[in-house]
């Protein structure tokens, strides 16, 4: 078959060819042998569900325990070919030829049924069982004699199935086809012309059997023919149609039926022979037909793969001629087969709170039985909330039918039983295992409708008083119980602040020491509560008991003890036996025997002059005060409470034997005092003293250590070669101008408390605004109008304000090398230094060059230099040495130079300086007479660096 029938073939079938929703039953027809997944058709769009219902619901194919050709696609919502269709397999010679198939869904459950026929495509060829055939026929055969040639085998139906035969050459031999009932054609070959064995012993003959598929396919049988001597008598049956009827599963060599022949020839051309001309191997394989016509069984017969069987036969005498007729065979049902219970969809478990007619599980229930031994009746065990519905043709539902509680069964083994009505009945069973999951609808139950708990007071904090236990009914996590403190309030305080509850197991704790004297007892409520969705709870009232301890002391509450009490009580000389003196009051806040309290004498100057009562504490006399009884008596009493173990508490009363107070005070003057020593304040005085000898050693031995420290740095920095670190202070700031250097440098100047190892001198500086040179102004100098000291006020900021013309430098006041005025050379910054320089000179030149070498890239400009008035008013730019021509560095060779450019614009400063003192001349006088009554400053000190400061301490140690 060429690829563009079966193309054409394809899509004829697949284009909408079949489709029906009687009672939702859907239909397809495609054809045989499509490849695997071909598409069979859009169920999901036929049955009208959406693709989320399909996969929601689990949808899935059932096909009743036969092969599954089809499956489904849950993404596209279609039907899809699994495996390769064979028509012929699958239905043989049946027609209609169909798949019938179940689509069934959960949650709710749902069953489609789907139909899927198969046509037919022409894949087979005729063939014949064999290939060749030898036929003996005499001579004396007449003309029209009839030969019964084998039928050809084609497994294709209708049109693609055997159409026609054709018979090559047609000399002597014609051929003839005859309809029968069964659709099939009986082919015989009939003889024309008379044969002639002596003019041909052997024919060939060439048998084709022709298909009306498209393309046409053909097979084809060799006949020989072997011309034989006259036998002009064909064996002949005596019915064209044989019937017989036999009963499944009959035993083997079961005479079906009995056939018979006759040939009117005599001898062996009368003998006659039986043959199943039958082409099908089924049938040869189930019958034989013996010598005598008795058609025997081979093989099983069973009703439901095959319900008739038609049988060609052939009776064959010996000269070759032959006879056919047929046998039709009806198989009778036999009871034989138990219904067959397949499970399409069930559920494992179901909550108990599920409402009646909840389906559980669907089943199909088929018997390939006839009549009433296929019709199946089901049932399921008794005193179970369950039943069991026919919902359709052989399917079945199993529902609840009342209401399900998981804490009275928790699971149901439900056993479904089938049974058919033929006799004997057959019957089958299965055994489905529910679960019922449990639904939070018990609340937890208290073992008791209260609690009371004892606890003795001063107990430990966390101490576990007793446990409360609630169960619950559910199971798992409905069933956990949580327990929770409910909110309250125990003398105005939460109740969490005196008890806790521990949420697993239910103990309750006290979360601190409790005390009888101020609360004796409470009551709260615990919670209990599961952890279902919503948790139920329920709640118990616990009442807290608090037991008294012996924790107090008496007190006493008179005498009242003061230390400024000298007597208490006085007794007269004349009291007689019995006097009460005093009585000793106490309590104890206790309670119960804890609270009772006994007196007791514990010393007494005279015991035999006074008692105390035991239970009372009246203090009376047990004799006669006499005259020789001393008039100082002093008593001590002891006051014991009735706990385990007892508490006690001693009181001293002072008695004054004596008839007056005058008396009492003469005898009491010189009392003394019993002197108690205050220990404690002793030792506070010691470890006061051993704390602030302490602190002192600690401080002299960090001030040497710091003193050892820096004497170490300065060995260390002054045997190296490290180089000059500039260093700006914090107070460095741009002065806007146009000078000889555009920014103002403030060097602060540090002065050591030890004056005598400091070669800097406490000296109070004119002035500590900023001095401002212009070009543009009269040359002159000017005071600024404040006169702080910066010694007074170290951190002030430093302003820069108008220049004063009161002031003015005279040429020995030109600072330079040791104070010295130098040559001019030396003023214009293009000589050596003129005297050698000293050990501060050089240093003061060394921290200079250091500025100046990091203002390098700055561009120098023409004007003046604002300089910190932290030097003297008396410095100006023209008297400084210019360090950054020549500087030498102490202990070394090199020598730092400026840039030649830089040079050559500081020689024209310096000339416009020059311009400038000329004309600043006329007010020398002036400036000679301030100069006098202020101290003339040392020249200035750049700010010390780390390095710079390292440097001056080796020279201040030198």
């Amino acid at each position: 078959m060429s690829d563009r029938t079966m193309t054409r073939q394809v899509l004829l079938f697949i284009s909408v060819l079949s489709l029906s929703s009687v009672h939702g039953q859907v239909g397809y027809s495609i054809p045989e042998e499509m490849a695997k997944g071909s598409l069979v058709g859009n169920i999901a769009q036929d049955l009208g569900l959406d693709i989320k219902r399909l996969k929601s619901g689990k949808a899935r194919i059932y096909t009743g325990g036969s092969a599954e050709y089809i499956e489904l696609n849950k993404e596209r919502g279609v039907l899809l070919i699994k495996e390769r269709i064979d028509r012929e397999a699958l239905c043989g010679q049946t027609t209609p030829c169909a798949l019938d198939i179940q689509i069934s869904l959960e949650n709710p459950m749902e069953l489609y049924p789907v139909t899927v026929e198969i046509t037919d495509i022409n894949d087979h060829s005729p063939s014949f069982k064999k290939a060749e055939r030898k036929v003996e026929i005499s001579e004396s055969a007449v003309t029209g004699s009839k030969f019964v040639l084998e039928k050809a085998i084609d497994p294709d139906i209708s049109f693609n199935g055997l159409q026609t035969y054709s018979l090559k050459p047609t000399v002597n031999f014609i051929l003839k086809l005859h309809s029968q009932a069964d659709g099939s054609k009986k082919v015989e070959m009939v003889l024309q012309k008379p044969l002639d064995r002596e003019k041909q012993e052997h024919i060939s003959l060439l048998l084709t059997a022709l298909d009306g598929g498209e393309p046409q396919l053909s097979g084809t049988m060799q006949i020989h023919v072997t011309v034989l001597d006259a036998n002009d008598n064909a064996p002949v049956f005596t019915k064209p149609v044989y019937t017989a009827t036999i009963t499944e599963n009959s035993q083997k060599g079961t005479v079906v039926t009995t056939v018979s022949a006759s040939d009117a020839d005599k001898g062996t051309n009368g003998e006659v022979s039986y043959l199943i001309s039958n082409g099908m191997d089924s049938v040869s394989e189930l019958f034989h037909i013996n010598e005598d016509g008795d058609l025997i069984l081979d093989g099983p017969i069973d009703y439901e793969k095959a319900r008739n069987y038609q049988i060609d036969i052939e009776a064959i005498d010996n000269g070759g001629l032959s006879d056919s007729s047929k046998i039709l065979i009806d198989v009778s049902d036999v009871n034989d087969n138990s219904p067959v219970i397949n499970l399409i969809s069930k559920s494992g478990s179901i909550p108990e709170d599920s409402r009646p007619n909840t389906v559980i599980a669907m089943m199909s229930v088929n018997d390939p039985d006839s009549e009433s031994n296929g019709k199946v009746n089901c049932g399921i065990n008794e005193n179970i909330p369950f039943t069991i519905k026919s919902t359709a043709n052989a399917f079945y539902s199993l529902v609840t039918d009342s209401d399900l509680d998981r804490e009275r069964a928790s699971e149901y083994n439900i056993s479904v039983t089938c049974s058919d009505e033929g006799v004997p009945s057959l019957s089958s069973s299965v055994t489905l295992t529910l679960q019922i999951s449990d639904v939070n609808d018990n609340a937890p139950v208290f073992e008791r409708s209260s609690y009371e708990a004892y606890i003795i007071e001063n107990n430990t904090p966390g101490l576990s008083i007793f446990t409360v236990k609630a169960r619950d009914a559910d199971w798992n996590q409905n069933a956990r119980v949580s327990y929770i403190l409910e909110d309250s309030s125990v003398n105005g305080l939460p109740v969490s602040s005196y008890m806790s509850v521990s949420a697993d197991s239910g103990v309750i704790h006290a979360v601190h020491s409790f005390d009888y004297e101020q609360i004796k007892d409470f009551q709260f409520r615990v919670k209990a509560q599961d952890g279902g969705s919503p948790p139920l709870s329920s709640n118990v009232t616990v009442k807290i008991m608090i037991q008294d301890q012996n924790d107090n002391s008496p007190q006493v509450l008179y005498p009242v003890q003061t230390s400024s009490s000298l007597v208490s009580e006085m007794v007269p000389r004349s009291a007689d036996v019995g006097y009460l003196v005093t009585k000793v009051v106490a309590v104890d806040v206790d309670s119960g025997q804890n609270a009772w309290l006994s007196y007791k004498l514990q010393k007494s100057t005279d015991r035999a002059l006074f008692e105390v009562g035991l239970q009372n504490g009246e203090i009376r006399t047990i004799r006669q005060v006499n005259d020789k009884d001393v008039v100082k008596q002093r008593l001590t009493v002891v006051v014991e409470d009735n706990g385990q173990p007892s508490r006690s508490a001693t009181v001293n009363v002072n008695v004054a034997v004596a008839d007056s107070f005058p008396e009492v005070l003469s005898e009491f003057t010189d009392f003394t005092h019993d002197k108690e020593y205050n220990d404690n304040l002793t030792f506070y005085l010691v470890l006061a003293l051993a704390v602030v000898s302490f602190l002192f050693i600690t401080c002299l031995v960090v001030i040497i250590s710091v003193k050892i420290y820096r004497w170490r740095q300065s060995r260390i920095l002054y045997h190296s070669n490290l180089p000059v670190i500039p260093y700006y202070p914090p107070r460095y700031a741009d002065t806007l101008g146009t000078g000889t250097l555009q920014h103002v440098y403030n060097y602060e100047v540090c002065r050591t408390t030890d004056s005598r190892k400091s070669d800097c001198k406490f000296s109070r500086p004119c002035s500590q605004n900023v001095l401002i040179m212009d070009p543009s102004s009269t040359g002159t100098m000017q005071r600024m109008q404040s006169e702080k000291n910066i010694l007074d006020e170290p951190d002030s900021p430093l302003e820069q304000k108008p220049p004063n013309a009161d002031w003015r430098f005279t040429q020995g006041q030109r600072p330079g090398p040791s104070g010295a005025g130098g040559p001019p050379e030396m003023v214009m910054g293009t000589g050596p230094w003129p005297n050698p320089p000293t050990e501060a000179e050089q240093l003061q030149a060394l921290m200079a060059a250091a500025n100046e070498v990091s203002e390098a890239t700055a561009t120098l400009g023409p004007g003046t230099m604002g300089l910190s008035t932290r030097y003297s008013p008396q410095f100006t730019l023209q008297h400084v040495p210019d360090y950054r021509q020549n500087v030498y560095i102490p202990g070394s060779t090199a020598t730092l130079t400026s840039n030649p450019q830089q040079q050559q614009q500081q020689q024209q400063q310096q000339q416009q300086m020059l311009m400038q003192q000329q004309m600043a001349t006329q007010h020398q006088t002036l400036q000679a007479q301030s100069s006098e009554a202020a101290t003339q400053p040392e020249p200035p000190k750049a700010a010390q660096t780390p390095a710079s400061k390292k440097k001056s301490t080796k020279k201040e140690k030198k």
